[in-house]
């Protein structure tokens, strides 16, 4: 069932991590018979989905091309489940007794650890902050949960200490990264998260590049035997300063999935200056902007499930501090290359796809076409751009 194969350029750099070849199983999930997708639908499917939000809301999601919820609110509860199910909306929840109570029942697709474990964990009584919890712990909660229920995957969504080497809320572990090949034994679907856009410590605010060198990691971590993914702003969260733009948001979305993820889950509570839980809802510019990259990625998902291509296009960016990392697709009679600048500067990229002669590349959700010749072809980038080919 399983597949390795690797991205078309044979080493691509995100912050000075060298990216693994990517593995692409036709579907992941058709090991759990009660897991995300049925193994019908699965080359039809990509997760996108939203964190921790009410589902009462769930039917504005799913207009928004979401697919998935993660978590609920001290559930889940009997009461949550039955509106997520009159929604049609799935869910990845805590293994509490009522869940359990709903073993059988297909609206719960997965189940899930407490969120972010590698980080210095609350004492009571608001006295500060003790220890992570221990990797032994999150692999012994992980033994227990697939005893009680083989039938689908378990969950676990690690803190930015993933992609950030100095996280200080790491507390007594900080810095501490042979930690992390331990919790990803703990779990079936591994993910986290890091919110470079508005981010409060100059080491990581703005570089977007920290998005998809996590999934790396995740990936080298998990030896590719887990599924990856990750967590994607939406809301400025606490900074009352800034918030990401819909280009950033497409930036983080696209580099996640050309290095390697195979699910988003979306960050959309706002903290500050006022709380709005579903803060993405109440934002109708970034809405509009998610739901347009989610229709596109439901669009491309036959294409994102199939096997990536290996040297058959290769790219040379004109300013080497700025790597354009790619994805290589073939799907029928069209190529897909996915292609990203990595940096937040201005540069042209240089493809050359192997066999090609003159053709034409549509660039998808930008109204225009590249012309191919010689099996060649140039193009602008801005800081960290995305472009999408279709070439037939």
């Amino acid at each position: 069932m399983v597949i390795a194969v690797s991205l078309a350029a044979a080493a691509l750099f995100a912050a000075g991590d060298a990216v693994a070849p990517v593995n692409r199983q036709a579907n992941p999930y058709a090991q759990w018979r009660r897991g995300p997708v049925a193994p019908a639908a699965a080359n039809n499917y990509f997760p996108i989905a939203v964190w921790l939000q009410q589902p009462k809301n769930a039917a504005k999601f799913k207009a928004a091309g979401i697919n998935l919820y993660i978590g609920l609110w001290k559930g889940p509860t009997d009461k949550q489940l039955a509106e997520l199910t009159g929604a049609g909306m799935p869910v990845i929840c805590d293994q509490n007794a009522v869940g359990l109570k709903h073993v059988n029942d297909p609206i719960i697709v997965g189940w899930m650890h407490g969120d972010e474990p590698d980080n210095a964990q609350a004492l009571p009584g608001g006295k500060g902050y003790g220890p992570p919890i221990r990797p032994e712990k999150v692999r012994a909660d992980y033994q227990r949960m697939i005893k009680a229920d083989p039938t689908r995957p378990v969950l676990l969504n690690l803190g930015q200490g993933v992609a950030y080497d100095d996280y200080i809320g790491r507390g007594v572990r900080r810095g501490r990264m042979e930690d992390y090949p331990q919790y990803v034994r703990g779990c079936d679907i591994v993910s986290f998260d890091i919110y470079p856009a508005v981010h409060d410590k100059p080491a990581i605010a703005g570089k977007l590049e920290m998005v998809p060198r996590g999934v790396d990691r995740l990936r080298t971590w998990g030896g590719d035997g887990k599924v990856v993914w990750n967590c994607i702003e939406c809301t400025r969260i606490s900074n009352t300063r800034v918030k990401p733009t819909p280009a950033q948001v497409r930036s983080e979305v696209w580099m996640s999935i050309i290095h390697g993820s195979r699910g988003l889950i979306y960050f959309v509570h706002q903290f500050k200056p006022t709380f709005i839980e579903a803060g993405l809802l109440a934002d109708a510019e970034m809405l509009a902007a998610v739901t347009k990259i989610n229709a596109r990625i439901a669009a491309l998902a036959p294409v994102l499930n199939s096997p990536s291509v290996e040297k058959l296009v290769t790219v040379t960016s004109s300013d080497a501090a700025v790597p354009i990392d790619i994805m290589v697709k073939k799907l029928g009679k069209r190529v897909y290359v996915l292609a990203a600048a990595m940096r937040g500067r201005e540069t042209t990229g240089a493809f050359r796809i192997e066999g090609l002669g003159a053709a034409r590349a549509t660039v998808l959700d930008e109204e225009r076409t590249v012309n191919v010749t010689g099996g060649g072809f140039s193009d602008e980038f801005k800081g960290y751009q995305v472009h999408l080919y279709e070439i037939e």
